[in-house]
């Protein structure tokens, strides 16, 4: 026993002593790690972050198998590489910067329920909401209304968000239709969906600069699939010309869809999301939000 006790007392001995400071510190360190992650979440910083994370990765194997000439660059380069980081991230810094200006962090942070939720029923209302967005192209295929509803996935888009009107309405076929109704103020740009609810209306896309898309097709089907080019969303598009029904995703686009094949094609390219995970990060959202205001 003593022989315990004393490798015990050694053990603890290594153990620095925790001063008030150190745990003030660690809170700090935490709601810094803690608004760095949603920032990352609600941008396109994550997207970007990977192809940093893919650099440092092979300078490391450089260093591994130390291949000087690799490494001489990157240390002549490095002191450009953070410069050019801070401006790719720019826009998306000043945001955050702005952000934590109105933010009540305290009230954001502490004001986080548990997550959660019923498994079938956010099922159910994944499938209601698929229903009533198919719903809503049929009826303005038929009526010949153009339409842009981009579904969102992993990826965050919130900067394309800010450039409409914010809405955070439940999914319907006739809120839908009476947004891309001719002459109405929203018809005008994209709507964007998100946890089965409607976050934005008459946003602004970018345009993909892709030359094998066929001449015909006119500016809502290339902000469809532009947007498809820079994220993972599925994005529906209703021509107003035609009536056709199509679908962007990566890059790529699905023309001439009916019902059947629409609500297939939205089955393979949506994907499943673990419902706790979604349910707690938009109560994260909810009360980000609520703190903005």
């Amino acid at each position: 026993m003593e022989a315990i006790g004393s490798w015990f007392g050694r053990m603890i001995s290594f153990i620095p002593a925790m001063r008030p400071t150190n745990v003030v510190e660690i809170l700090i360190i935490s709601v810094l790690i803690y608004y760095i992650l949603i920032w990352i979440r609600d941008t396109r910083a994550w997207t970007l972050l990977k192809g940093v994370l893919v650099i440092f990765a092979f300078v490391l194997f450089a260093y591994v198998f130390n291949m000087s000439t690799i490494l001489w660059l990157f240390q002549n380069l490095i002191s450009v590489i953070i410069i050019s980081l801070f401006v790719l991230f720019q826009p998306e810094l000043r945001r955050a910067l702005e952000q934590l200006g109105r933010k009540n962090i305290l009230t954001s942070v502490f004001s986080i329920g548990s997550g959660g939720g019923d498994d079938l029923q956010e099922a159910k209302t994944q499938e209601k909401t698929k229903s009533e967005i198919i719903r809503a192209c049929m009826e303005m295929s038929k009526a010949r209304t153009g339409a842009l509803i981009v579904i969102e996935q992993d990826v965050r888009l919130s900067e394309y968000e800010r450039t409409g009107i914010f809405l955070d309405s439940l999914v319907s076929s006739q809120l839908l239709i009476n947004i891309f109704e001719h002459n109405t103020p929203l018809h005008d740009g994209a709507v964007f969906v998100r946890d089965n609810r409607i976050v934005a209306a008459t946003c602004y896309l970018p345009l993909s600069d892709n030359m094998l898309l066929s001449k015909e097709l006119g500016t809502r089907h290339r902000a469809g699939v532009g947007i498809s080019e820079v994220s993972d969303s599925v994005t529906l598009i209703v021509s107003e010309e035609t009536g056709m029904i199509s679908i962007a995703h990566d890059g790529m686009l699905f023309r001439g869809l009916n019902a059947d094949e629409l609500r297939e094609q939205l089955g393979k390219l949506m994907k499943k999301q673990e419902v706790t995970k979604r349910s707690r990060w938009r109560r994260i959202i909810k009360n980000e939000r609520e703190a903005d205001k």
